[in-house]
């Protein structure tokens, strides 16, 4: 799309602002008198019809006002997103103080969320942060009286252990489970219908161990902290229920699918259709070990898009030095 003329910026910008203050539609006159434009009415009135024209602006009832469309708060975000307000830079101030004083991640990213969603009216969603592809790449079997402790080497990713209950008579199986599991390992996968006879019980223990784990850590993988459900059932776009509920669902099953590359997905744009009405503004964060997780702000496309950034980046950047 051609750049737009200074005054189809001014007159996108102030149409913008006006209808995330106040969910009206805005007329030209309206402009001209708030925001103080230096042209008269007509000229505005132009200029609104221009963008209108391009697709930026619609008309949502005849004789009404303009609202920006999906495209125009597209070119609003990449091309006029003002500076953040006074909220987000208190919130930056707050955060740089923060000190690691939760005796547990998620008090921390609950407190990080709820403060997100108080300050925007939107709903934040905080994940923990993620190896990258922890491939499981090796198996240690302890045997100690009747139990067995399997220690999962994935890497980078760390290591993390289970503890199990030997079958009865299974003892002396333990070294050539292990033998045979890192074998198998090498070739990338556990096949586990190769498992031989002699090996049936124990090795029967540790596979359904081993599934029960990768199943609790994809479960993690996929949970999200959220908080401010209220706020955003407060949006007048969601009045209707059936606009709001295949979001909740998502949120609720498979926070991942909501969860797209960091930046802000508008609309259509988002690859879900749960959220074709809502807007998506997100940043990511990196603890130490290099695992992944992902601060994000759910709301209408009408939202105050400059805060939004700030605040998710403010949060993703506390994360990053507190799990650095």
């Amino acid at each position: 799309m051609p750049s737009l003329s200074p005054r189809q910026q001014q007159v996108l910008q102030a149409t913008v602002r006006h209808y995330v203050d106040t969910t009206e539609p805005v007329g030209s006159m309206t402009l001209v008198r708030r925001f103080g434009l230096e042209a008269s009415s007509a000229t505005v009135r132009s200029a609104m019809g221009a963008l209108e024209q391009r697709g930026l602006l619609t008309q949502p009832h005849t004789s009404a006002g303009r609202i920006p469309s999906q495209a125009g708060y597209r070119v609003y975000v990449n091309e006029l997103l003002p500076s953040p307000g006074a909220a987000a830079s208190q919130l930056e101030r707050e955060l740089g103080s923060l000190g690691l004083q939760w005796a547990a991640l998620d008090d921390l990213l609950q407190h990080l969320a709820r403060r997100l969603a108080d300050l925007t009216g939107l709903l934040s969603l905080i994940t923990r942060p993620q190896p990258p592809n922890p491939q499981l790449q090796a198996v240690r079997l302890v045997a100690s009286g009747d139990r067995l402790l399997v220690l999962l080497v994935q890497g980078q990713a760390g290591h993390s252990s289970l503890n199990l209950r030997l079958p009865a008579g299974s003892r002396e199986q333990v070294e050539m489970l292990e033998r045979w599991t890192n074998n198998q390992l090498q070739g990338g996968r556990i096949a586990w219908q190769q498992l031989p006879l002699e090996l049936q019980r124990s090795g029967e223990l540790l596979r359904r161990a081993l599934e029960q784990h990768h199943q609790q850590a994809e479960h993690l993988k996929g949970a999200a902290i959220a908080a401010g459900l209220g706020g955003l059932l407060a949006q007048p776009e969601f009045e209707q229920s059936t606009r709001i509920r295949p979001l909740l669902q998502l949120v609720e099953e498979a926070p991942q699918q909501v969860l797209q590359a960091g930046g802000i997905w508008i609309g259509a744009e988002h690859p879900n259709n749960a959220l074709q009405h809502c807007s998506l503004v997100q940043a990511d964060y990196r603890s130490g070990d290099g695992s992944v997780g992902h601060v994000a702000l759910i709301g209408p496309m009408r939202m105050a898009y400059a805060t939004a950034r700030s605040a998710v980046r403010s949060v993703a950047q506390v994360l990053e030095r507190l799990l650095g």
